[in-house]
């Protein structure tokens, strides 16, 4: 099992890589979200978080096939 920062790590490395397409998502809380966006990285440890039986490396594998960029 990953840890959380270990998750964060993976993560950063995929908003870094041209390959993926890692874009802020909107959240309509202003008070948690003042600019109305979740930065990728907060937005996948939220979903993690939120579903604890989701294995981590499974669900990194998974986020890298979908957000690959088609050409």
């Amino acid at each position: 099992m990953l840890t959380e920062m270990e998750v964060r790590e993976a993560l950063r490395g995929m908003e870094t890589n041209p390959t993926l397409v890692t874009q802020s998502s909107f959240r309509a809380n202003t008070e948690k979200w003042p600019d109305n966006k979740i930065s990728f990285v907060e937005n996948h440890i939220a979903y993690l978080r939120l579903h604890p039986k989701t294995n981590p490396s499974h669900y990194l594998s998974n986020l890298r096939l979908m957000l690959r960029k088609k050409v």
